[in-house]
């Protein structure tokens, strides 16, 4: 049964030029382009503006409490893998959110529902500081995620609808440098203030920054101008879904991203921890400062295309797979410049398999692409949540041993699935080969 076609694969039909029905002449033809935004026309740089300020605040606050586990351990009394279920409760509700909000963008408008998210996930900020104890914190982080799963959720479809398709890459590199940029300042923020004032306060600086990005982005975005309300119904949705995760290829892929993603999430969650306590006694502001290191994962992962052009989509792979576990090992080191040129390594590897993937992800679908980058979205967070919940738990466990144990054995599952994938495809070039000669 073909995938039904719920919408939202808005970024496949932004790039095409319909024909009229009517009349097949060109001249008499309306050019679906002309009314869209493009560089240098009115509004696409407030439109630019309001989605960079939009993936600041997305990541500055899904990823708030990560830098200060060890602060909020102490002030809370709990133990580490209590503590990162303050990062993993958020990135598990976004990864429940994104499918269906992606359906409610459809019927309500995506600028409606980014407006909406970003300002209840900004007014929950504003709450989180004030949490009485580590389940209500918790909770609310929950519902944060939650809140922000309507921003990866639309902001894709809404740039395709309302950019012209030569400028298409450019947003929305925009938007993924303000997600990358959110996520790196929103630590060292953290990291700094957490020193100076505690963990709450650094809580509520994030909430501020938050706040200001949401009003940003709601007095600087353009009204959609091509945007077609729709209704998505749940067997449709569902449909589609099962069309994308019956194909075997889609289903490794998103085994591939959640992997990665597992080893990420256990490293950033619990580095914290280690760099805090002996042998290192880094203060909590050089702690956050840590995650400058993510200015790497932005230099390999748009290298990625380059590094798929010379050894191929599986050949990038096997070398993400060991360039991830060669940082893992050298982690283990009680070297603070060894850990760091581990945290390196991983960050390179890990963004450069997470570029391979999402992309393959979208060259593989055929129909409703969104709905495949959604599900791919979806394993991604589920793996982050599980990395930083179970990474947590080994390295209360056992140490840090454990953290790099369950991160090279996500890595083991990531190399089997890319080594099936090959021996598959030598198995059918040597059978066409056969075929050929016969």
């Amino acid at each position: 049964m073909p995938p039904a076609d719920t919408g939202a694969s808005v970024i496949d039909r932004a790039a095409a030029s319909p024909q009229s029905s009517t009349d097949s002449s060109p001249s008499a033809a309306p050019d679906p382009e002309s009314g869209k935004l493009r560089p240098g026309g009115p509004g696409y740089r407030r439109m630019s503006f309001a989605l960079f300020a939009a993936g600041i605040a997305t990541f500055a606050l899904l990823y708030s409490t990560q830098a200060l586990l060890p602060a909020i351990s102490t002030g809370l009394g709990v133990s580490p893998d209590q503590a990162s279920w303050t990062v993993s409760a958020a990135t598990f509700g976004l990864a429940l959110g994104v499918i269906p909000l992606s359906a409610v963008s459809e019927r309500f408008g995506r600028r409606t529902l980014m407006t909406v998210s970003l300002s209840v996930a900004a007014l929950i900020a504003m709450v989180v500081p004030f949490a009485p104890s580590l389940g209500a914190l918790i909770a609310l982080r929950g519902i944060q995620g939650v809140a922000l799963a309507g921003l990866p959720a639309s902001a894709m479809a809404f740039l395709a609808e309302e950019v012209r398709a030569k400028a298409l890459v450019a947003a929305i590199g925009l938007f993924v440098a303000g997600n990358s940029i959110g996520g790196m300042s929103g630590r060292i923020v953290t990291g700094w203030v957490a020193q100076a004032w505690g963990w709450r306060a650094a809580l509520a600086a994030v909430g501020v920054l938050a706040v200001v990005c949401a009003v940003t982005f709601r007095l600087l975005v353009p009204k959609a101008r091509h945007f077609a309300p729709r209704s998505v119904g749940p067997r449709a949705l569902a449909r589609t879904l099962g069309g994308h995760l019956a194909d075997p290829l889609l289903r490794r892929l998103y085994a591939i991203g959640g992997l990665f993603m597992t080893v990420f999430g256990a490293v950033y969650t619990v580095i914290g921890y280690r760099l805090v306590s002996e042998p290192f006694n880094l203060p909590q502001g050089i702690v956050g400062s840590i995650f400058v290191v993510y200015l790497v994962g932005t230099v390999s992962s748009a290298a990625a295309g380059k590094l798929v052009a010379r050894t191929g989509r599986r050949g990038a792979l096997y070398l993400a797979v060991g360039t991830t576990s060669t940082g893992l090992l050298l982690s283990l080191s009680d070297s603070v410049y060894s850990v760091l040129a581990g945290l390196v390594l991983i960050t390179a590897g890990f963004f450069a398999g997470h570029a391979v993937a999402s992309s393959s992800v979208s060259r593989t679908a055929k129909t409703a692409r969104a709905q495949a980058s959604a599900l791919y979205q979806c394993a991604y967070y589920v793996g982050s949540s599980l990395g930083g919940a179970l990474g947590a738990a080994a390295f209360h466990a056992v140490g840090w041993e454990g953290t790099v144990l369950l991160g090279l054995a996500a890595m083991v599952g990531a190399a089997s699935i890319t080594l099936y994938a090959t021996r598959k495809a030598v198995a059918e070039r040597r059978l066409l080969h056969l075929e050929k000669a016969a």
